[in-house]
């Protein structure tokens, strides 16, 4: 008989979590398991009036999340087109999608008149 002790490896790594674990954007598919009303529950506890809720009526997507710090830089309406033509057609009705929504404002030339 072998007494041998068994020998074990553990490989650790670990990172800052942030509440919610998304920034930007968050698309709630209309069958998901949460729903609307989970993740709205979800934010009135962990973020307060920090996201914009839009209600879709559409057969994947029941609801979008959008950070309002994106929305003081561009409108709610022009973030929904990008939305429905680049990300919509591609959820699930199952699922919620975390969009990162890089916004970038560039002016080619100012001339200010001293």
């Amino acid at each position: 008989m072998d007494k041998t002790t068994p020998k074990y490896s553990v490989e650790i790594g670990f990172e800052e979590v942030k509440l919610p674990p998304f920034e930007d954007i968050l698309i709630v598919g209309k069958k998901s398991p949460q729903g609307k009303t989970g993740v709205t529950k979800l934010f009135e506890l962990l973020v307060p009036n920090e996201f914009e809720t839009v209600d879709l009526d559409l057969p994947n997507v029941e609801a979008v999340f959008i950070n309002r710090k994106i929305l003081n830089k561009i409108e709610i309406d022009q973030v929904m087109t990008i939305l429905k033509k680049k990300v919509i057609p591609y959820i699930s009705p199952s699922e919620i999608l975390k969009v990162d929504f890089r916004l970038r404002i560039h002016y080619d030339t100012i001339e200010l008149d001293i």
